[in-house]
């Protein structure tokens, strides 16, 4: 096992950011092969981030956009929006699994894509590039699987840290877009994060300017990693 204090960071060549069309982005990530679940406990604390096996943080020149957040789980209180979220979804039946692949997801994931990065490149997956994507060797990986009865309804791929659980990534019935799995499958983590009596719920990264991340502000009190420190965002949306 690495001790934090062994952790060699690369640097990548600016690429075109997926996010800010008009900028580019830089990252830094953990050395291959070395990466481990108490380097990713201590780093994700840093705000970096699982993708696969790599570990990474971006690391963009004159740009600051984007910011790791986290909710407090124990002082998380569900709001009107989240209340009825949970309602609408109380049919839903959530067993919490080992990381694995299986065809029925891979299947949900190819329609999730399809319908919401149509013709972006991310439409055109394969079971490798799902196990890729979602699972490693060394991450403590869970899967949240929603179920109506016996169809598959959303995953929701979470990792366990030291402090807390980080929601990797989510994906549902793109035809069940009234039901807001996302946002219930959000809820689904904070709820196992107290059972494990678990500090954090780490939802990755959030851009101010992205309409597709809006929905973590929604999430309070929410904590963001600013200035190599956590502190708390401001009400305002």
């Amino acid at each position: 096992m690495n001790r934090p204090t062994d952790i060699q960071l690369y640097v990548t060549p600016p690429q075109q950011c997926s996010y800010l069309p008009d900028r580019e982005a830089v990252s830094i990530f953990v050395e291959p092969g070395t990466a481990d679940n108490p380097i990713y406990s201590h780093l994700i604390r840093h705000g970096f981030r699982r993708s696969g096996e790599h570990i990474y943080r971006p690391a963009c020149p004159g740009c600051q956009a984007c910011v790791s957040v986290r909710i407090p789980v124990a002082r998380f209180t569900p709001s009107r929006r989240d209340r009825r979220c949970r309602k609408r979804n109380q049919d839903l039946v959530g067993h919490w699994l080992k990381g694995h692949y299986a065809p029925e997801y891979f299947e949900l994931y190819q329609r999730y894509l399809a319908a919401r990065h149509p013709g972006g490149g991310m439409d055109k997956t394969s079971p490798t590039q799902f196990r890729q994507f979602l699972l490693s060797r060394w991450s403590q990986t869970l899967f949240l699987e929603l179920r109506l009865d016996e169809q598959l309804m959303a995953v929701a791929c979470t990792d366990l840290v030291d402090d807390g659980l980080s929601a990797v990534y989510t994906f549902f019935e793109p035809g069940a877009e009234s039901r807001g799995l996302g946002n219930y499958a959000i809820l689904q983590q904070i709820d196992l994060a107290r059972r494990l009596h678990l500090d954090w719920v780490y939802l990755g990264y959030w851009i101010e300017n992205s309409p597709k991340m809006a929905y973590k502000r929604r999430f309070r009190p929410l904590q963001g990693y600013q200035g190599d420190r956590w502190r708390e965002l401001s009400d305002q949306p």
